[in-house]
């Protein structure tokens, strides 16, 4: 099971309907959790970034669900691959 952090930045257009934000993060949510993923954390944030996501499943799914999120014309993402200690020891040998 992959995990992943998505650093979320409004674009334009979801600047000017944040008001909706809340509404679409429940959708987003509803999708992403009928696609088999778990979202562990859906968060707004202040500064650079605008909100973050905590996403965990199958790679795949999580990739195409954050596709599909970006393609809405709301956010832009920035997403890194998150591992826990153990994990990461292994990687890091």
């Amino acid at each position: 099971m992959a995990r992943y952090i998505s650093l979320i930045r409004f674009t334009d257009q979801g600047a000017r309907s944040m008001k909706k934000s809340a509404a679409r993060a429940a959708s987003f949510r509803k999708s992403a959790e009928r696609a088999g993923i778990t979202v562990e954390a859906q968060l707004w944030t202040m500064g650079a970034y605008d909100g973050l996501l905590i996403l965990s499943g199958d790679e795949t799914k999580i990739l195409h669900c954050l596709a599909g999120l970006v393609e809405s014309g709301n956010v832009r993402t920035e997403t890194m691959l998150a591992v826990e200690g153990t994990a990461f020891k292994a990687l890091a040998g």
